[in-house]
């Protein structure tokens, strides 16, 4: 049973302001539910329609999780978690530095290519859209329960780290023809705006990824371009990524 309270309480969580006050997110999907759970976050409350779920939660029917879904299309789980309280991050810590990135699904696949790529840590500016947002929480797919983001202006953080940092431009140099040190940090921009360039004067490298002759596209999604860099840097360490 869902009690109104609970119902408002939930859909409330949808705007970070209330996440903030409350101090609460939600997690969506049976998944990324169990990856919460079983990383050790703190519940608050956990529901399902489903009588063989893999985690305590209490049982609820169909017409209710429709009640308190954040999407169109209810999951069989829903679990309400408590924000943690995230250490000082490691500025000597190699991390993927993201400047303004608005979309949710882009954040969350970021998230998920930290995670895969292992990167530990995200360094999001301010403008950069809330990794609690319940898209990117969905999107993430269970790697936000792995990945730390952090949210500072990005340049104080870049004069105080000392890792090599590439940023991913348009007409930079050759991706495929820069020897990538390591470890190192990568720093990705929106599509619209790109890397601040306030911020040029403080990344030790600008790489791109060289197009086709024939190719008509301005530029690629932010979240593709991110998979193309890592993988190449995979690629080069021929091994995983020291963090």
């Amino acid at each position: 049973m869902v009690s109104k309270n609970q119902q408002k309480q939930i859909q409330q969580l949808k705007h970070k302001k209330h996440r903030l006050q409350q101090g609460l997110f939600v997690v969506e999907g049976l998944k990324g539910v169990q990856e919460f759970y079983e990383t050790g976050w703190k519940v608050h409350a956990l529901f399902t329609t489903r009588d063989d779920c893999p985690f305590p939660a209490t049982q609820i029917t169909n017409a209710q999780m429709e009640r308190i879904t954040h999407f169109a299309n209810p999951s069989p789980a829903l679990g309400i978690f408590v924000l943690p309280i995230l250490p000082t991050w490691d500025t000597q810590q190699a991390a993927l530095i993201l400047d303004g990135i608005s979309d949710p699904g882009n954040l969350g696949t970021l998230i998920r290519l930290a995670d895969w790529f292992g990167y530990s840590s995200l360094i999001c500016s301010p403008t950069t859209v809330d990794c609690f947002n319940p898209k990117v929480v969905q999107a993430s797919m269970g790697s936000l329960a792995r990945v730390q983001c952090h949210y500072t202006a990005l340049d104080a953080y870049l004069k105080a780290h000392r890792l090599p940092v590439y940023g991913a431009v348009l007409g930079g140099k050759s991706l495929y023809a820069e020897p990538l040190k390591q470890p190192c940090s990568f720093i990705f921009g929106s599509e619209s705006h790109g890397i601040d360039p306030s911020l040029s004067r403080l990344i030790t490298e600008e790489i791109t990824i060289p197009a086709a002759a024939t190719s008509g596209a301005e530029s690629l999604n932010v979240a593709v371009a991110a998979a193309v860099v890592l993988a190449e840097a995979q690629r080069q360490w021929i091994g995983t990524i020291q963090t």
